[in-house]
């Protein structure tokens, strides 16, 4: 379905066929809320609220971006609003010293998604391993700052490129090229940090297998020191 006829259907009240957008966009548009406000419950508040104006103002898309750049957009606006009223409120935001003011961030009123790769079945410890990798990855893309944060998440996660990155925040091109190379670099000494860490325990000993081990060994050596019967 091309952007002309989603507009058209939506604007109509055709409520299936907002429902068939939600469902195509909501993930990628999920991930851009959630690298502003940095919280689960929020992202999904503004998410909601976000998609709820777009199907209110669908008649006003006129096609001069793509669906999906014009949804971002409203998505990171509300978003944004979010942030400044926690400001308000009196909210610490954990602002990097290198990230720019929130004024920055200021959005016109107009991302490519990335559909889900297909599941596949994994054995229990592989499907483990990946999950406590993602977990570790988005704690660390949480830990970068903000201005780094929503340009990572759009440029790597969202796979959006320069210029569309650059309308959606309405920064200039080469401010997106410094802080996506910024962001990546400080997300890869994160993650350097923590396989540091890691080696550490690697083929791990302790424990019950260095019991049962050393149990077994002063067994031998009080059968071999016994004498023969």
């Amino acid at each position: 379905m091309t952007a002309t006829t989603w507009t058209w259907r939506v604007a109509g009240g055709d409520v299936q066929a907002f429902e068939r957008l939600l469902r195509r966009f909501n993930r990628s548009l999920f991930r851009v809320a959630r690298a502003i406000v940095k919280d689960d419950a929020e992202a999904e508040d503004a998410l909601q609220e976000a998609m709820l104006s777009a199907y209110r103002s669908m008649s006003t898309f006129r096609g001069d971006s793509r669906m999906s750049t014009w949804l971002v957009r409203i998505v990171a606006n509300e978003a944004l609003g979010r942030l400044r009223l926690r400001a308000r409120r009196g909210a610490v935001l954990p602002l990097h010293a290198d990230a720019p003011d929130l004024a920055e961030f200021e959005l016109p009123a107009d991302a490519a998604s990335v559909s889900a790769p297909p599941s596949t079945r994994q054995d229990p410890e592989r499907a483990a391993m990946q999950i406590e990798m993602r977990h570790l990855l988005e704690s660390r893309i949480d830990a970068l700052p903000d201005a780094f944060r929503v340009v990572f998440v759009l440029r790597a996660l969202e796979e959006l490129n320069v210029e569309e990155t650059a309308a959606c925040l309405g920064i200039p091109p080469a401010t997106v090229r410094t802080r996506f190379f910024r962001a990546k670099s400080l997300l890869r000494e994160a993650l350097s940090r923590e396989i540091d860490r890691a080696y550490e325990d690697a083929f791990e000993f302790g424990g019950e297998r260095c019991d049962r081990i050393t149990a077994r060994v002063l067994a031998r050596i009080a059968s071999e020191a016994s004498p023969p019967g």
